[in-house]
C-alpha cells in the first residue's frame, strides 16, 4: 500500500500542482510556460523565478508523466523519511541545485531554455538512495539494482549524457541529483527514523 496524502502532503500537493500546472500550459495557454521556463538571458536579466517556476512546467505529456511518475514512488517516501520541512528542502534546494549547475554550464548562451521538474526530482531520488543504499530499485519495472549502485549510475550517465546532443538537459539532471544527495547527508531524519 502506498504513502497517503496524510502523511505525505506536501509529496502530493506537488503532484496535483505541477500536473495541473504542466496541462495548464500546453493545453490552455503557451504564454504560461514561456512566462516561466528557464532561460539563460531571462535569468541574466533578473528575472530570478525562472530558477524555481520551471520545476511546474513540462514540454509535453510523456515528459510530465515520467517526471510525476517518478515523483510518485518517491516522493511521498522521502517526505515520511525527511519530514515535510526536509522534503521541502530537499525539493527546492535540488531545483536550485539543478538550475544553477545549468546557468554555471550554459550562461554564456542567451536563448538557452530548459523545464521540467527533472532536476527537483532528481534530488528526490538521490536522497531516498542516500537513505536506503541497499533497497532495490527497478529498472524498467524488472531489473533489481541497490539504490546506491542506482545512484551512483545516475550520477556517471548524466556526466557523460552532458556532451551530447539532443533536448534533454542533463545539466539540470546532475545538479539536482548532486544537490539532493548533499542536503540528504546533511538534513536529520524525521522523528522515529533510524538514519
Amino acid at each position: 500500500m502506498g504513502i497517503g496524502p496524510e502523511a505525505a502532503p506536501l509529496a502530493w500537493t506537488l503532484l496535483l500542482v505541477t500536473t495541473l500546472a504542466s496541462l495548464y500550459g500546453l493545453m490552455v495557454d503557451q504564454s504560461f510556460i514561456r512566462g516561466g521556463i528557464f532561460n539563460v538571458g531571462a535569468v541574466r536579466r533578473g528575472q530570478w523565478h525562472r530558477m524555481v517556476t520551471p520545476a511546474f512546467l513540462h514540454a509535453d505529456l510523456g515528459h510530465l508523466l515520467v517526471n510525476m511518475l517518478t515523483l510518485y514512488f518517491f516522493g511521498p517516501a522521502v517526505e515520511v523519511i525527511y519530514g515535510t520541512g526536509g522534503f521541502a528542502l530537499l525539493y527546492l534546494g535540488s531545483q536550485l541545485a539543478a538550475q544553477g549547475y545549468t546557468l554555471s554550464r550554459k550562461g554564456s548562451d542567451p536563448d538557452y531554455n530548459a523545464l521540467g521538474a527533472s532536476g527537483a526530482v532528481s534530488g528526490i531520488v538521490l536522497a531516498f538512495c542516500i537513505y536506503a543504499p541497499l533497497a532495490n530499485l527497478y529498472l524498467f519495472f524488472a531489473i533489481p539494482v541497490p539504490a546506491f549502485l542506482f545512484g551512483a549510475g545516475y550520477i556517471a550517465y548524466s556526466s557523460f549524457a552532458m556532451g551530447g546532443k539532443g533536448r534533454v538537459a542533463h545539466e539540470a539532471h546532475l545538479g539536482g541529483a548532486i544537490g539532493g544527495a548533499i542536503l540528504a547527508l546533511l538534513l536529520p531524519t524525521a522523528p522515529g527514523l533510524a538514519g
